[in-house]
């Protein structure tokens, strides 16, 4: 998302150079209905731009910053995990040890490390028993509540995009009309280039050698 906000604001910011570098040109200081060609131009992508920015300004808002602090969970998520697996670990050696001295032969000493290591069981086993049921009543609501966080930024995207397609169709259009001249159609146009340029291509100083 945020190389697609950064590729459109250098597509818009391009936009406006161009139409920029036009206005500079000469032939607009000759020519005086290409200087109002050029200047359609110009007002048009400053206002391609502006609404652009606005567009990457909402999208940045509403769904680059959510995604963010919705990835700043994971690390505390992965820590939960690890806190239980160490537990479980723990469990185990202890679970272990327990079972070693419950098959040894019961005299007075065995008894009384068998009674010790009970003692060391009992709390260790109900940590890891805490921190088990806490991942697994959490984990399955953490991972269903991904498209309910998910959901509200996805919309405010293609709303979005849609207020500034909306606004470039018109400013697209209101160009299109400004730039139109009535009874040339493109392929006029098109002919009338290439003529021109067989032109330019037999003056002397473009001829092949």
């Amino acid at each position: 998302m945020k190389k697609s906000t950064d590729a459109d604001l250098a597509m818009s910011k391009s936009a406006v150079k161009i139409s920029l570098d036009l206005l500079s040109n000469p032939l607009c200081e000759q020519d005086q209905d290409f200087l109002n060609m050029v200047t359609a131009l110009d007002t048009a992508m400053k206002r391609m731009d502006a609404f652009n920015q606005e567009k990457v300004n909402q999208i940045q808002k509403t769904v680059i910053e959510p995604l963010k602090k919705f990835g700043s969970v994971f690390p505390s998520l992965n820590m939960a995990v690890k806190r239980r697996e160490q537990a479980l670990q723990d469990y185990r050696r202890l679970q272990a040890k327990v079972e070693k001295y419950e098959e040894k032969e019961k005299t007075g000493p065995v008894l009384a490390k068998l009674h010790q290591a009970r003692e060391e069981l009992r709390p260790v086993r109900d940590d890891f028993e805490a921190k088990n049921k806490q991942l697994l009543d959490e984990m399955p609501r953490f991972y269903n509540s991904r498209l309910d966080y998910f959901q509200p930024s996805f919309e405010s995207l293609i709303r979005a995009q849609v207020v500034y397609y909306s606004e470039m169709h018109k400013i697209f259009g209101d160009l299109t009309q400004q730039l139109a001249q009535p009874g040339r159609p493109d392929e006029q146009r098109e002919r009338e280039n290439e003529a021109r340029l067989s032109e330019l291509r037999a003056l002397s100083i473009v001829a092949d050698d």
